[in-house]
């Protein structure tokens, strides 16, 4: 928004325009910037965040794939802290060594026992995923709600703009009892720009919250993916090692 105001040829004008307006139409413009900056700010976090995600996310995906246990993965998950999948690795294997009595479960390298996952052990591990789920898309969607607030509020705040440019034209009519145009185009000019400033607010936000939101969808996505793979990975394991320590009985 403030963009527009610099690139625009008759930004003399406007600021002009701004600068002679009465305290009302200077307050709704004020909270247009406020909110203007505020979502711009937000989405450029977001787009940085989601890099770092994105990166680490493909990393640890790397590490899960070549690992032989998932001990093995255990072991790295703290160097990919931007990507949920690393936090649901933590929580979820964590929980696997409580579910198993493991007397040192906080051990990465421990071994898994010779146990098999019964229903109600395989539910409590998926409980635990599906709470860091929510926790890690909870806070990768933090702000987000304020730019669907500001592409719902900003045009609204532009209309009411205008509308006060509109009444303040007509106050000046009966104030001078002419309405001739050098009367009535100050305060409509007012009132366009009002118009066009929350415009220039809520489109973006517009977009920025749309592309969050489908990044989001995508993630949670990935994550409900990955669930399912560690809760298969856990099966393999614990079934390889039930026949490994059988063979050698």
């Amino acid at each position: 928004m403030i963009f527009f105001l610099l690139v625009t040829p008759f930004k003399d004008n406007i600021l002009k325009m701004i600068a002679e307006s009465d305290l009302f139409a200077k307050i709704v413009l004020l909270i247009l910037v406020v909110f203007s900056i505020i979502s711009w700010g937000i989405m450029i976090n977001k787009i940085k965040l989601f890099k770092k995600v994105d990166s680490d996310t493909g990393k640890f995906r790397s590490a899960f794939r070549k690992r032989k246990r998932l001990s093995d993965v255990y072991l790295v998950c703290s160097s990919f802290k931007r990507s949920p999948l690393s936090r649901l690795m933590e929580n979820g294997y964590n929980e696997l060594q409580n579910v198993l009595k493991l007397e040192q479960f906080e051990n990465p390298k421990a071994k898994v026992v010779d146990i098999s996952l019964d229903q109600e052990q395989t539910e409590i591990i998926k409980m635990a995923l599906e709470k860091t789920s929510s926790e890690e898309l909870q806070k990768l969607g933090s702000k987000v709600t304020f730019l669907a607030t500001t592409a719902t509020v900003a045009p609204f705040l532009g209309l009411m703009g205008t509308i006060w440019g509109v009444i303040d034209s007509f106050a000046s009519i009966g104030a001078r009892g002419s309405a001739s145009l050098a009367v009535v185009a100050p305060g409509i000019a007012l009132a366009l720009v009002a118009t066009i400033v929350g415009l220039f607010v809520a489109i973006p936000a517009v977009i920025g919250y749309n592309h969050i939101n489908n990044k989001l969808k995508a993630i949670s996505t990935e994550v409900d993916n990955f669930s399912l793979d560690f809760l298969s990975s856990v099966k393999k394991e614990l079934m390889y090692e039930k026949k490994r320590i059988r063979s050698t009985l």
